[in-house]
């Protein structure tokens, strides 16, 4: 109950503060500063590097999700043989790990992370790749074969020479200042940086859908800002229940909140249900699709063209 509680302060913190809390930030202004002009030197300092591949950057300024994982999916299910790179984040396992080869699936969930596997079961064409060291992820991906890379949260590697996509965080958070004042990981000048930044109704459209819905569900997550699903939720929610992002779930605990609750199924997203998949329980699939908009399905495809 405490993390659980912890989990809402945060996300009111950084997208929604009261006024303590926006006077909590302004008490820590000098360290976001700090963590500014950290950032900005990073960036000064280092040199971009061809890898002689086309490499495509999915990320946003901001913590907490965005959209990313499914933008990825989009952008690779527009070329034939792509390789996903991606840390790995809440996985039981380090180093490097070849997820999926081109439909093989090669490890399971807690070794690859949740946003791996999904990856993985969602794109048949394609590597998935977990490693904290991306450019190793990419000297590997070229190995077995990619055409392109897509980096997912790759922004901040200012080492590797891309093409940079920055997804603007719908709804944006109140508070703009960098962490630990505000929500964002980087300041806002440098969304100048991108190559192109991604606006929903803009440059994308979200496509959403739920599998399996029953007429009493209760959402379970563990997603980053999960308040964020709330304007997509039917009335046949009655409950709800968030975790830390990228919690592995327990199958015990699972079945308790689903008694508990006295609801028919489990409503959660795509990237949780990798981890919930083989419990055996009502799973009701909230499914958040992007559709790209062509100019920038063209201007991607113009820069995998000029970079072969």
């Amino acid at each position: 109950m405490f993390k659980h509680k912890l989990i809402e302060w945060t996300e009111e913190y950084l997208y929604r503060p009261s006024v303590f809390q926006c006077f909590i930030s302004f008490l820590l202004l000098p360290l976001s500063v700090i963590w500014c002009i950290c950032g900005q030197i990073r960036r000064v300092f280092k040199s971009p590097v061809d890898y002689h591949i086309p490499i495509v950057s999915v990320g946003n300024l901001t913590v907490g999700g965005s959209g990313k994982t499914p933008f990825c999916i989009a952008i690779a299910k527009e070329f034939e043989k792509p390789a996903i790179i991606l840390r790995g984040y809440g996985r039981l396992s380090k180093g490097l790990i070849v997820v999926s080869c081109f439909g093989e699936i090669l490890c399971d969930v807690k070794t690859s992370g949740d946003e791996a596997m999904l990856y993985a079961k969602e794109l048949k064409n394609a590597l998935v790749i977990v490693s904290e060291d991306r450019v190793l992820g990419i000297q590997k991906a070229k190995e077995l074969g990619a055409q392109i890379v897509i980096l997912d949260d790759g922004f901040g590697k200012a080492n590797i020479k891309k093409f940079d996509i920055l997804i603007l965080p719908n709804p944006a958070p109140a508070n703009t200042f960098c962490i630990p004042s505000g929500a964002y990981r980087e300041s806002v000048s440098n969304y100048k940086n991108a190559d192109l930044i991604a606006e929903e109704g803009a440059q994308f459209t979200r496509i959403t859908n739920i599998e399996n819905a029953a007429d009493n569900m209760i959402l379970i997550t563990a997603i980053a800002n999960p308040s964020r699903l709330d304007k997509f939720l039917p009335a046949q929610v009655t409950a709800k229940r968030t975790f830390p992002d990228h919690y592995m779930f327990q199958e015990n605990e699972l079945k308790e909140l689903l008694k508990q609750s006295g609801a028919k199924s489990i409503l959660t997203t795509t990237k949780d249900a990798v981890k919930m998949e083989n419990f055996g329980l009502p799973l009701s699939i909230l499914k958040l699709d992007i559709s790209l908009h062509n100019d920038v399905v063209e201007k991607i495809k113009t820069f995998y063209y000029q970079s072969r």
